[in-house]
């Protein structure tokens, strides 16, 4: 058992060393082995058959994981076989004969424009660092980053008089986003009036983030969480949500209202247009539903 651990922090060290993914990835790769080894107990990787590895799926919507959660389970599974077989542990790799991705793949969850608006204005002046949660809301939907992409952006990379964000995705690669009016002014009115308050808390140091607790401190992903969840429930926003879901809405609306699918592919920084083109799939179900609606021989 402890050679089938060395092979896990192997691979994580291959990921990080080899492939150049960034910290959270790795860290995600981390977490996904940790759930398949909890499955896997005290059986030898080496001899398991795609008749055994089937079975971890189920174990997967078992622990009540959702559809595109188990999707990226499998993806970590078949590039952990992959580096097994690199290192000829494996002679061939079982895993990639399970389900596609698209077994398990679901529309992404995406929010209508006008619970866009309520959500965004649902940060009032009576609620503590109002003007960051506001911005922050607005920035989320106006560049479609992710929040750990959003928590790294610098002063200095906000190219005011061009309009754009400059974002550092997976893989420490860099794009620029345009960010538009409605967030420009948010940000800016955060990081003139409320923001020069809370670095003042902070006698440590005064981090180059936009984006910081009431304390001054960069701000953690799980709090920009925690805010999603908050201003949903302020806004009667029924449906489950997370920061990836304005993620989600920013590139369903842009495509919806003609947008060209490589700019948005560029603008959500995938390195492969086939991830993007999900999205094509969300507003073709909204079509069919609409369809079904009110046309009269449907």
């Amino acid at each position: 058992m402890n050679e089938q651990v060395s092979w896990a922090e192997g691979f994580l060290a291959y990921l990080n060393g080899e492939c150049h993914l960034s910290k959270n990835t790795v860290l995600a790769y981390g977490r996904d082995l940790i759930k398949f080894y909890a499955w896997l107990g005290n059986r030898d990787i080496t001899k398991l058959k795609i008749r055994d590895l089937s079975a971890y799926p189920q174990f997967l919507h078992e622990q009540n994981l959702a559809p595109i959660s188990i999707a990226r389970h499998l993806v970590s599974l078949r590039m952990f076989y992959k580096y097994l077989q690199l290192e000829q542990i494996v002679t061939d790799n079982q895993a990639q004969l399970l389900g596609s991705q698209k077994l398990w793949e679901r529309v992404p969850r995406v929010l209508s424009p006008s619970e866009v608006d309520r959500l965004l204005a649902a940060p009032q002046p009576n609620a503590p660092c109002f003007l960051r949660d506001r911005a922050i809301l607005e920035t989320l939907y106006a560049t479609g980053c992710r929040a750990s992409e959003l928590i790294t952006i610098q002063t200095r990379d906000i190219l005011w008089d061009d309009g754009f964000i400059r974002v550092i995705g997976k893989g420490d690669k860099e794009r620029l986003v345009p960010f538009g009016a409605s967030a420009a002014q948010a940000v800016k009115t955060y990081i003139e009036q409320e923001r020069p308050a809370a670095l003042a808390l902070n006698l440590q140091s005064k981090p180059d983030v936009v984006f910081v607790s009431y304390r001054g401190k960069p701000l953690r992903r799980e709090a920009v969480w925690e805010l999603i969840k908050k201003y949903a429930l302020m806004a009667g926003i029924k449906k489950e949500i997370s920061p990836h879901s304005l993620r989600h809405s920013f590139a369903t609306h842009l495509l919806a209202n003609g947008a060209d699918l490589r700019l948005v592919q560029e603008m959500l920084g995938h390195a492969n247009i086939s991830t993007t083109q999900i999205y094509t799939h969300v507003d073709a179900k909204r079509l069919k539903e609409i369809h079904k609606k009110f046309h009269p021989r449907s």
